[in-house]
């Protein structure tokens, strides 16, 4: 079996699905978080740079790694191929 090259392909391996399903799940997350009705919540999902209306899985996990970084953990990282 082949070695997953991304983290989504990581975790769509531990969960046994497929790399869109797992994408798809994240996406329903951010949507959620973006539409949270908890003013406080809704707006630590707004501080995620975006294109479009909601950021998509891939511009979550930039934001996620580059947070880790500047929070000094990037220790948290060492185990995953990121993008």
């Amino acid at each position: 079996m082949e070695e997953p090259k991304t983290l989504f392909e990581l975790w769509a391996k531990e969960r046994n699905i497929t790399v869109e399903e797992m994408r798809a799940t994240i996406a329903a997350r951010i949507e959620q978080g973006m539409n949270d009705p908890d003013p406080e919540k809704r707006a630590s999902w707004e501080q995620i740079p975006h294109a479009g209306e909601i950021p998509t899985p891939e511009e979550w996990l930039r934001f996620a790694v580059e947070w880790l970084e500047k929070e000094g953990r990037s220790d948290l990282l060492r185990w995953y191929k990121i993008f």
